[in-house]
């Protein structure tokens, strides 16, 4: 998580997002064949339209500047959460399990933000806002992941990531009024019909 906030700092939204989450398809499905789990041909097509359709939604407008400092972090942060996530996979209680991440992360950030220069002046809204953040939705969230995760194949649950960002673009026109797109809507449906395309196994008649 240092990685991907601090990647962010240089990069554009929409560019982290495409490094982060191809570095995690890349990460997984190597890790997949290594181990024996060869991703199909239907699963590698179905990955690379999801992808396709994430670029569209995601691809920044104007020139393409790319900072290699915050593309090496970003890097680094999709490298550790494809690695959270495999890890999860033999994790036999997901809430114990996801409760000692987050204690064992606790003291690493805040030594970060000090090596970083970051600074404590929040006000005590801004704290309780940041810990429910923190506990209560991210830690929620990881906890139902790490449920999920023994229940799907490596490569299953590199590709079904590549909906969140999607999810969160449509939360935003739900939540915020935020305006939809033609584009949004295309590459919503490329991302969606490449991981059904991935994941649902073909019937054999």
């Amino acid at each position: 998580m240092i990685g991907f906030s601090t990647a962010y700092v240089s990069l554009d939204a929409g560019l982290g997002a495409l490094i982060l989450f191809g570095v995690v398809q890349i990460t997984m499905f190597a890790t997949a064949a290594v181990t024996g789990s060869s991703p199909t041909g239907r699963q590698i097509l179905g990955t690379v339209v999801a992808l396709a359709g994430l670029a569209y939604v995601l691809w920044p407008s104007g020139a393409l500047r790319v900072n290699l400092t915050g593309a090496a972090l970003m890097v680094a942060a999709g490298v550790g959460w494809a690695a959270y996530s495999l890890v999860g996979r033999s994790e036999p209680d997901a809430l114990a399990g996801t409760a000692a991440n987050f204690v064992i992360a606790l003291p690493v950030t805040a030594f970060s933000l000090l090596v970083l220069g970051g600074t404590w002046q929040m006000t005590a809204t801004g704290y309780l806002l940041a810990a429910l953040s923190g506990a209560v939705t991210s830690g929620l969230g990881y906890a139902l992941w790490y449920r999920v995760l023994p229940q799907l194949a490596p490569v299953v649950a590199a590709v079904v990531q590549l909906s969140v960002p999607v999810i969160a673009i449509l939360a935003g026109v739900i939540l915020l009024g935020e305006v939809i797109s033609v584009q949004l809507i295309i590459g919503a449906l490329l991302v969606l019909g490449g991981i059904a395309l991935a994941v649902i196994r073909r019937s054999r008649g």
